[in-house]
């Protein structure tokens, strides 16, 4: 059996390889590209509403941006850039990226949701499971072979003057400083800085581990603001310096730079008013001297394994450009909440366009994705057809003429999955009375794309999300064909009272609207254990707007950009003092234009998004 030593140079190889290929599709037709779901101007108190002008989105205005998606699709689509937005290539232009990626391969990153009442927590969806299986499913090999391509379109995205934080801990640490000498140089490596905290510890076979590794390297020449990272030893009663770092990097008579090892930094467990209940959540001071030490005023600097958002909002209070992404909804939904809540500088919140890509591993009990479709047709009662050149993700009920069609765990179901049920209704196998799209992930505004489509003619439903553990054994598959106990639930959607525009006194106006109702998806369809299942159910019938998390609107939308123009959230208790809800409803002022689209954006605690539109 090979070590993992003796595997490396073929992780290096592939990882080589898979480069190639992704640099080829840089150049070639098939790009990835970017939308932007929502632009967000921050309104943290109704008194600050913002009455500007907004900046247009082009590539003569920059733009902060938080990302939902796979970061290998992320970066692709940043050195690409996008000529129909107007945005350019990140190619060269960052000069700072630091990144913390999952270092852990048995650590379970459940979501804690805070209901009225009750108390929930939230597993991965399935676009989130297929990516960790695929990253821990061979152990450190995998983790390596997730990590190299990542690296190596950092390196891209790196100006000349740009630096790489890499914060890692002793899972996995030494083996990615191998690959990133191969990939950076050995030259350019600069410090292998050792960060140490306290901490509680129940171990008697070793000593407590209580430090993690930050790799720093860089591309050519690197920006290093010695005199912004000076800190100041503390005076003992005897005249002489303790060793012991104030927390407080400001310049003193005696400050000095730190050494690679830095216990001045508190770790976040004992920061109480940092903590967002994020598992892998870093203190706002370690990101600070990473930022102020590698970076200047103007520069971009980006986290690609975003998590709770403290990169981008220490750059954004640092006076940096930022740009950061996480493939997990909680994540950017903190994210989102958390910058809103600094009131920090108009942003995108964006998405990678096309999941289409095969970008998750395949399942184990599966070859193939068209085997798994097949799995998920027999288990929602239809019968696949038997000619071998029909697509497998294709079935009917019999003597119904139904069409089912199941969309692959790899792609999110929106408009073009909607189209192409429409044209496989009208020519497929001489049309169909009925099409069921089977969805595994939704694009944000597919509440509003169904709203006029006739659902006796197109249906869409959710597979369940704990699906794929439940056909974690192979006895599994035949036991849920018996039981008949897979349940395929509808969409949820939000509803709102009729818009009211009052004029006032003074001639202005103002737009009032007010949440209405809240359907949210059957609880079988959301990634619960069972024991949480009923609680919920309960929370659903009687205050449904409490799983609100989120919502915002746009006071003038223009039917392609949301633009985010007031918002509110749970934990925002500037306008009220409940931080279990929302406020339901929104006073926003407005201009004199006679005709206007109001669209409202809402998303639930599980990370769902639901759109209305109305017109005035």
């Amino acid at each position: 059996m090979e070590t993992l030593i003796e595997k490396l140079p073929k992780i290096v190889a592939e990882g080589k390889k898979e480069v190639e290929r992704i640099m080829d599709r840089l150049e070639s037709a098939n790009k990835i590209t970017l939308q932007t779901n929502e632009y967000v101007l921050p309104v943290r108190k109704e008194e600050n509403l913002f009455q500007g002008k907004y900046q247009e989105i082009n590539n003569q205005n920059w733009f902060n941006r938080v990302i939902y998606g796979d970061n290998l699709l992320v970066m692709q689509a940043l050195l690409t850039g996008d000529t129909t937005t107007g945005l350019p290539s990140m190619r060269g232009k960052i000069d700072l990226i630091y990144i913390d990626p999952p270092y852990d391969s048995k650590a379970d990153y459940r979501t804690k949701i805070n209901l009225p009442g009750v108390s929930v927590e939230q597993k991965s969806n399935v676009l989130e499971q297929f990516a960790y299986s695929d990253t821990w499913k061979e152990g450190t090999v995998s983790y390596l072979k997730m990590m190299y391509p990542r690296l190596y379109l950092m390196k891209e995205l790196l100006s000349d003057k740009g630096s790489i934080y890499v914060h890692l801990d002793w899972h996995v640490g030494h083996y990615v400083k191998v690959l990133m000498d191969e990939i950076f140089g050995k030259d350019n490596f600069i410090n292998e800085i050792v960060w140490c905290y306290t901490g509680p510890s129940n171990t008697k076979e070793y000593f407590p581990r209580k430090h993690d590794t930050i790799f720093l390297y860089h591309k050519r020449e690197h920006i290093f603001n010695i005199d912004l990272i000076k800190i100041a030893y503390k005076k003992l009663s005897t005249g002489k310096t303790s060793g012991i770092f104030k927390n407080d990097f400001h310049l003193s008579e005696d400050g000095k730079i730190p050494e690679d090892w830095w216990y001045d930094i508190t770790n976040i467990g004992r920061i109480q008013k940092e903590i967002l209940n994020y598992a892998t959540q870093k203190p706002e001071k370690l990101l600070e001297r990473i930022i102020k030490a590698s970076s200047n005023e103007n520069s971009i600097v980006a986290d690609f394994f975003g998590g709770s958002g403290t990169t981008a909002s220490v750059a954004e209070k640092l006076g940096r450009r930022w740009i950061t992404s996480d493939f997990g909804k909680p994540a950017n939904m903190i994210m989102r909440k958390r910058l809103i809540d600094q009131e920090a500088k108009p942003f995108l919140y964006q998405a990678v366009g096309d999941y289409q890509k095969e970008v998750f591993a395949q399942s184990k009990e599966f070859k193939r994705i068209g085997d798994l479709s097949q799995v998920v047709l027999n288990l929602f009662g239809a019968m696949p057809f038997d000619d071998e050149n029909i697509p497998k993700n294709l079935g009917q009920i019999k003597g119904q003429r139904t069409l089912v069609y199941v969309d692959s765990p790899n792609k999110m179901t929106g408009s073009a999955t909607i189209k192409k049920a429409q044209e496989l209704k009208e020519s497929f196998m001489g049309g169909w009375n009925k099409v069921v799209i089977l969805g595994w992930n939704f694009t944000f505004d597919i509440s509003s794309i169904l709203k006029d489509i006739d659902s006796s003619k197109i249906e869409v439903l959710v597979i369940p999300p704990d699906l794929m553990n439940k056909l974690s054994k192979t006895a599994s598959y035949q036991q849920l064909l018996k039981s008949n106990s897979i349940r395929f639930s509808s969409l949820q959607y939000l509803t709102i009272k009729e818009p009211e525009i009052t004029e006032n006194k003074d001639n202005t106006k103002t737009l009032e609207i007010e949440l209405d109702n809240y359907i949210l998806l059957s609880p079988d369809a959301l990634p619960l254990d069972d024991k949480y299942k009923e609680p919920l159910q309960e929370v659903i019938a009687k205050e449904p707007l409490a799983l609100i998390e989120y919502w915002s609107v746009d006071t003038d939308y223009d039917g392609q950009t949301f633009r985010s123009k007031w918002q509110d959230y749970r934990e925002n208790v500037h306008d009220d003092d409940k931080p279990l809800r929302i406020v339901t409803k929104a006073i926003i002022p407005i201009d004199n234009k006679e005709h206007r689209k109001i669209c409202v954006k809402a998303v639930d605690v599980f990370g769902f998004e639901s759109v209305v539109v109305k017109e005035l």
